[in-house]
């Protein structure tokens, strides 16, 4: 069963972030890697249990790598919810 997917508020500022900084030298690079992000999104909300277990940030967050990126997630019954976009070397235990 195929999730539907969710982003959170949260993560929508992070996307947005990310696509302001890679723009300010590589406007259609920006464009493409929302759109990579959002396709590995999707493959998540297909198999979400790609991700690593984050239960040391919070209960029943998930965590998967792509680049230098982490899209932080949860699972529902129906839904696959995109919670954050952080960088890979952010302190994610002050933000969580």
């Amino acid at each position: 069963m195929i999730l539907e997917l969710e982003t959170s508020s949260e993560a929508e500022g992070d996307l947005l972030a990310i696509w302001l900084y890679i723009a300010e030298d590589q406007p259609v690079n920006a464009d493409r890697y929302l759109d990579k992000l959002q396709e590995k999104a999707l493959k998540l909300a297909e198999f979400p249990d790609l991700g690593r277990d984050r239960p040391e940030l919070v209960k029943g967050l998930k965590s998967f790598p792509v680049d230098r990126y982490n899209l932080y997630y949860q699972i529902t019954d129906t839904k696959l919810i995109l919670v954050r976009v952080l960088r890979a070397d952010r302190d994610t235990t002050v933000i969580f």
